[in-house]
């Protein structure tokens, strides 16, 4: 049906990371959220979940709703409050939606690769939300190119399907194609053939589904609401729109949610590798993983590091916001004084303004700037969660130095980073990681620090208190766990430079801002 938005410009996708194009730090995994809860407002309940897990996603946002008759998607660039006000909202009724908040990790950020994804088929519609990153996507093209043709698929006489560019679409392409079985069935099929890291999110008419991958890379987790069901990537989401936590969906496990209540299929053998980044930086704070505070985790790297890296000196400060936990481990366990030395404008990134080359060079400048009566004439540890190329180090270190200190000591709370991921986390290739030209000394005169110190390997690992085996530490060691194809097969925008993405069938309108 026509759809009329309200005459308003989202956003466009190109935020934080856009300020200084020369230092785009570890981007996060995408944020997934679904609820089923007839008789509740489910499109503000997951504007409200996406909004509790904006962190792990800033280039779109989306929420698809059913009605029990039809799926309506709507989603844009930007920021979850720039795509989404009450007006768009009030027009999403039903009893079942999913949203996704997203940062790429397979295709470009484009509308066309905003999800949830969407694919009508003769037995219904599917919409689909993914956290994470599939590493046989070239085998999953193939596997779609094969598909018997759009036969079964219904033909509503509106325009083609959009052509998406990332894994997702394929797995979504791949689901519709049921036509002698049900949308669960063929879920138990497709799920398998599956390889690298995924919490899914998806619906039909009258169904949620949630599935997690063997390894059980990213965080997913099953809520309870008084009148319905949630899955989340983070349980800050279900404690934000008033949802009781059940228990994480264990690893290789598929959960069903319709009017016969909640069932649960294991399609494959749980062998789990929890991602360690998700303790030193991706997820919130509130977070629980495994059990785990991820707070209280990062809260002991700080002391760890305190332990394995003392300095003499007059101040602990973090960076905000990610290296404020562990600096307060260091300055409990060192017995320093923590103090705020920069303050973070939160708005940074927040609109579609970019700012000029000359405001570019600032650099780190438009995100932090120094408290000077905190930092003259002292001595200075500065606790931060990694560092990638190490420009915003460098930055950092001189902007305190203007600001009197007196010398500068850098500790991360992280090992040094030398691997790219490939399981959903966007770092920069290997041969752009500082840690890899330069040995820990060099990195320090680099950057401009007095010192430098990086947490142990076997120290992170045991403040997350889970058991080395389960955890992939493969960006700091280089040990995937999941065997990676040909280098050829790999990569952001593989499916645009390499494979025409398969398009076929009618789709109903995906509803986006004007």
């Amino acid at each position: 049906m026509p759809f009329q938005s309200s005459p308003r410009r989202g956003g466009d996708g190109r935020l934080t990371a856009a300020l200084d194009p020369n230092e785009q730090g570890p981007q996060d995994a995408c944020g997934v959220f679904g609820v089923w809860a007839p008789g509740e407002d489910v499109a503000k309940l997951t504007y409200f979940g996406l909004y509790a897990l904006q962190h792990r996603g800033q280039e779109s946002a989306g929420i698809a709703v059913s009605n029990g008759r039809q799926i309506l998607v709507y989603k844009d660039m930007g920021l979850v409050s720039q795509v989404f006000d009450e007006t768009t909202l009030a027009s999403l009724k039903g009893h079942l939606a999913i949203g996704h908040a997203r940062y790429s990790t397979t295709g470009a950020s484009t509308w066309e690769n905003a999800q949830p994804t969407f694919r009508p088929t003769a037995d219904g519609s599917i919409a689909l939300g993914h956290n994470g990153n599939l590493i046989n996507t070239h085998d999953l093209a193939q596997m779609v190119t094969d598909l018997p043709g759009p036969e079964d698929e219904l033909d509503l006489h509106t325009r083609p399907v959009e052509t998406s560019t990332n894994d997702t679409g394929l797995v979504t392409a791949l689901l519709a194609h049921h036509p002698d079985t049900s949308l669960e069935q063929r879920a138990l099929e497709v799920l398998p053939q599956l390889s690298g890291a995924f919490c899914f999110v998806w619906m039909n008419e009258n169904t949620l589904y949630a599935a997690r991958d063997p390894q059980g890379i990213r965080p997913l987790v099953l809520g309870r609401l008084e009148r319905g069901w949630v899955v989340a990537s983070e349980d800050a989401a279900l404690a934000t729109i008033g949802a009781s936590v059940v228990r994480e969906v264990e690893p290789g496990e598929m959960i069903v949610i319709d009017e016969n209540g909640l069932r649960s299929h294991r399609f494959a053998e749980p062998a789990p590798k929890g991602c360690v980044f998700e303790y030193v930086y991706l997820a919130r704070p509130d977070a629980r993983i495994s059990g785990r505070s991820v707070h209280e985790a990062r809260v002991e790297m700080g002391r760890r590091l305190a332990r394995e890296f003392p300095v003499e000196a007059d101040l602990v400060m973090p960076v905000p916001e990610s290296g404020t936990p562990a600096a307060a481990g260091y300055a409990e366990e060192s017995g320093i004084p923590f103090g705020q030395g920069f303050v973070k404008n939160a708005y940074v990134g927040r609109t579609f303004i970019q700012p000029s080359q000359t405001l570019r060079q600032l650099g780190i400048r438009l995100k932090l700037n120094a408290l000077d009566h905190m930092i003259r004439g002292k001595r200075i540890v500065v606790v931060d969660d990694s560092i990638v190329r190490g420009n915003t180090q460098r930055a950092q270190v001189r902007m305190l130095r203007e600001a009197g200190a007196l010398e500068v000591h850098v500790r991360i709370s992280s090992p040094p980073v030398k691997w790219p991921c490939f399981y959903g986390i966007d770092f920069a290739t290997r041969a752009e990681l500082i840690a890899n030209g330069l040995d820990v000394d060099e990195i320090a005169a680099s950057v401009g620090a007095d010192s430098l110190g990086y947490i142990s390997l076997e120290g992170m690992v045991e403040a997350t208190g889970q058991a080395p085996e389960r955890l992939c530490q493969a960006c700091f060691t280089g040990q995937y766990p999941i065997a990676l194809p040909d280098e050829s097969l790999l990569g952001k925008h593989l499916l645009e430079s390499s494979i025409k993405a398969p398009s076929f069938g009618k789709a109903l309108p995906v509803l986006n801002n004007p």
